[in-house]
């Protein structure tokens, strides 16, 4: 069924930080390279940061020195800290294949307002 379920959103303040949790299949988390997406209402969805099997990172500039990308494999799980968040994160939050993006998940919400 959903190969990626992501968790962890929620409402914070701007300069507010918020962890998100992407919980992932065993073989898909074995050999994919997993990036977070998100969509804003009236946006494009964009690519915010990817991770490779061996840990190899690259993010958006929108997002970079504010938000960190890590993967627990034991855990099969993906986790993005997000820091110093601003109103234009706000936005559903997806994981998915970062090359071949499959189906997609519920996500998970992210607002950031006062």
């Amino acid at each position: 069924q959903v190969p990626f379920v992501e968790s962890g959103g929620g409402l914070v303040q701007p300069g507010g930080s918020l962890r998100l949790s992407c919980a992932a299949s065993g073989t898909i988390f074995s050999i994919c390279a997993i990036a977070w997406y998100r969509q804003a209402p009236g946006k494009q969805r964009e690519m915010v940061v990817g991770i490779s099997r061996s840990g190899t990172t690259n993010y958006a500039a929108s997002v970079e020195g504010r938000f960190t990308i890590s993967r627990d494999n034991a855990k099969r799980t993906v986790y993005l800290q997000m820091n110093r968040l601003k109103p234009e994160d706000t936005a559903v939050y997806y994981c998915n294949d970062q090359l071949r993006p499959g189906s997609w998940g519920q996500g998970t919400q992210v607002t950031v307002s006062s």
